[in-house]
């Protein structure tokens, strides 16, 4: 990249100064692709920010080079003659070309047909969407063929001839530097990007391109019973494929917001049911929160605090169990009254009067005891 003081290329790959070859391969492609010109049209600075990305590559991944650089910096790199050099690349299609063999961008030819990249987006939903399935919206942006040029790059009606540049070809000889020492290549042609011929009126939608980026919206099926984090693969629906080759696939990742009433384990939900202590030890049915409102629960005589209460097929539906659903845990909270009246002060003071230790004993041991408090 042209600017006075060079960028770190451990900084610019954002990789560690001890990473391996295959971790820092991986950065520079998944840069590479973001800065891929197809989804970056809008940006000037896409062609120099690759550059940036390829020299920072071009530098680690030569051990000579990355070894000269870690002692001595850029400055070390230029006195020894090994400063990166992209003269002999006319645009971002030919860097593309020098790093991953073709598929630069633009209308059809690049190499044959290639599938489109992958979209990935995320989509938030609620529990209770989750439990019953829901049909959501989404918005997101991809790479389409031009609406205008139906990908072919020419002005609708004008003629598309042979490529002046490469003689119909396609390719040029070109020397080269690249990450795997001076060599003589075939590469596309800058000019027709390797189809062997151009558009006489390059169509104004897309450039010439044959691509364009618009906003596609469409309603994705969540299934019932989906968990946070899971996603949803759309076959087909992710960027338009190079020439002619199928489009990729759309990757939805599920969301779902947290809801208050519950916790999920699994296909479980647990839940608190409040209990008035009095009520604990006499034993009575109190309404439990469930996915689609409540649901009459049986808290039996002398229920102690943390207790839970199994409540069978209240849970979620089991995504790859059709037909059966988890179970809805209530977990007992007893509640010890606060503020009392004159007259049930006094009235709880006659019956803790006649409280005996028969009253009060329990099967538990000790150890048993404390597990169920701290478990609490």
């Amino acid at each position: 990249m042209s600017s006075t003081v060079p960028r770190d290329p451990y900084q610019v790959l954002g990789v560690t100064r001890d990473a391996d070859e295959p971790t820092i391969k991986k950065a520079f492609r998944k840069l590479a692709r973001e800065l891929h010109p197809d989804v970056n049209s809008h940006d000037p600075q896409a062609e120099e920010k690759f550059k940036e990305a390829a020299e920072a590559y071009e530098i680690l991944n030569d051990a000579e080079r990355r070894s000269v650089y870690d002692r001595h910096g850029h400055d070390g790199l230029r006195s020894g003659g090994m400063g990166p050099n992209f003269d002999g690349f006319g645009s971002i299609s030919d860097l593309f070309n020098a790093f991953f063999g073709g598929g630069g961008g633009g209308g059809g030819g690049r190499g044959g047909p290639a599938q489109g990249d992958d979209i990935g987006i995320a989509t938030q939903i609620t529990l209770t969407q989750a439990a019953h399935g829901a049909k959501i919206p989404i918005s997101f942006e991809a790479v389409e063929l031009c609406a205008t040029c139906r990908g072919n790059g020419a002005t609708p009606g004008t003629p598309i001839v042979t490529c002046e540049r490469c003689a119909g070809a396609g390719r040029l000889q070109a020397v080269s530097r690249t990450p795997f020492g001076q060599v003589v290549q075939a590469v596309a042609c800058d000019v027709c990007g390797g189809d062997g011929k151009t558009a006489e009126q390059p169509c104004q939608t897309c450039d010439g391109r044959g691509h364009e980026v618009r906003r596609r919206t469409l309603d994705v099926d969540i299934p019932a019973g989906i968990a946070d984090g899971q996603r949803i693969r759309l076959t087909g629906h992710g960027h338009a494929g190079e020439a002619g080759g199928p489009p990729g696939d759309l990757y939805v990742v599920v969301e779902v917001k947290r809801d208050d009433r519950f916790l999920r384990d699994g296909d479980d939900l647990i839940t608190v049911l409040d209990v008035p202590a009095p009520l604990a030890a006499l034993g009575t049915t109190l309404p439990a929160a469930t996915i689609d409102g409540e649901t009459d629960v049986e808290v039996p005589a002398g229920t102690q605090p943390g207790a839970t209460i199994l409540v069978r097929g209240m849970g979620m539906p089991g995504l790859r169990r059709a037909g059966r659903n988890g179970d809805l845990r209530v977990v007992v909270n007893v509640v010890i009254p606060r503020k009392l009246s004159k007259s049930q002060r006094r009235m709880l003071q006659d019956f803790a009067k006649t409280v005996t230790p028969e009253n009060l004993r329990t099967d538990e041991s000790m150890v048993a005891k404390l597990k169920r408090l701290f478990h609490q």
